[in-house]
């Protein structure tokens, strides 16, 4: 039996601070290693956003090793979803992929009070991601 690709996602924001990593752990913690996960953003911050890794870490997912990356054009033709985070035009854009624009909330400057609501939604929307690409068992 031969092992079909995974799918393989990418979340871009424009700071890859806090809503990108986010969605990023969630996605490789709750999909099991079944679907490749990238973040990246187009003006990467120098690190992780520290509310956002407080609030992953309240749900028992460590950030803390995680570094911001620089958006590439290779990231995003490797990918085979791409979801925005308010990076507006700033992302490239290919023919054949998937696009999603995450409208949510930035957390940067914000407490892990203020951070919890956004990254409970992203935890919903990755679930529903999740769904869309992996068929039922």
């Amino acid at each position: 039996m031969t092992e079909s690709k995974k799918p393989s996602v990418l979340f871009v924001c424009v700071h890859n601070a806090g809503r990108s990593q986010m969605a990023a752990a969630f996605l490789t913690t709750l999909s099991n290693g079944a679907i490749e996960v990238r973040s990246a953003g187009s003006q990467p911050a120098e690190k992780v956003n520290p509310a956002a890794v407080e609030a992953m870490a309240e749900v028992g997912i460590d950030m803390s090793n995680e570094i911001p990356k620089v958006l590439t054009t290779e990231a995003v033709q490797e990918s085979d979803v791409v979801i925005t985070m308010g990076c507006g035009d700033e992302c490239p854009y290919f023919p054949g992929k998937r696009y999603e624009d995450w409208v949510l909330e930035d957390p940067a400057g914000k407490g892990v009070e203020s951070v919890r609501p956004i990254r409970d939604e992203i935890r919903s929307r990755i679930e529903r991601l999740i769904e869309s690409l992996t068929p039922a068992a």
